[in-house]
């Protein structure tokens, strides 16, 4: 018995074999590397968010979450600046000595750049959600009266905080609203669950 050995057509299934093995290796890797990534969940429980700052124009503020937790990223005028200190007195704690920040934010503006106060915007009595009112002087509403220096104010059971998220004194709220770990990816970019890198 003679048999004759097609080389052309073997050569032709064992690249079609290999082929299709290949293309079913990169389906599979395809979810499997997916996996790798972290998930919403994942995300929500602490793994760092990157936010673009670009269009974020003077006196407005975004709002983002993380941790489940709304955070607030002032872009504070020049004018707002020169405001935060002005009230120090007033202040439960201006040094920000009983309160929760990272040491690179225990400054009277509590941020690295004084321009971008980054917060949780989470009242410290009981978890409420403060309004900005950045505007000096009573509110529409006639909750604030004239002496109001402009920051942050709690609905629910009063608190005010100044520019910087600092607590007045002789509101229901113990200490400032927290600051949490953040760091400039760039100019434009604030990376929110992130310290900066240290300089050796």
């Amino acid at each position: 018995m003679n048999e004759t050995i097609d080389k052309g057509r073997r050569q032709l299934l064992t690249a079609a074999t290999t082929l299709t093995g290949a293309v079913g290796v990169a389906f599979a890797a395809v979810p499997f590397l997916a996996s790798w990534k972290p998930s919403a969940r994942a995300k929500a429980l602490g793994a760092p968010v990157e936010i673009d700052i670009s269009k974020l124009e003077p006196g407005g503020m975004l709002k983002i979450e993380w941790r489940g937790k709304p955070v607030l990223v002032v872009h504070r005028t020049p004018e707002m600046i020169g405001r935060i200190g002005a009230d120090d007195s007033l202040l439960a704690d201006p040094g920000s000595n009983a309160s929760r920040q990272p040491e690179y934010a225990r400054n009277p503006e509590r941020a690295i750049r004084p321009e971008y106060l980054v917060l949780l915007g989470v009242c410290t009595h009981l978890g409420c959600l403060p309004q900005n009112r950045f505007t000096p002087g009573a509110s529409a509403d006639g909750v604030l009266t004239a002496s109001w220096p402009g920051g942050f104010f709690c609905p629910c059971h009063g608190s005010t905080f100044d520019l910087s998220g600092r607590v007045y004194a002789g509101v229901p709220a113990p200490t400032n609203l927290e600051i949490p770990p953040y760091s400039f990816a760039d100019d434009n970019h604030i990376v929110i669950g992130l310290d900066p890198v240290k300089e050796a």
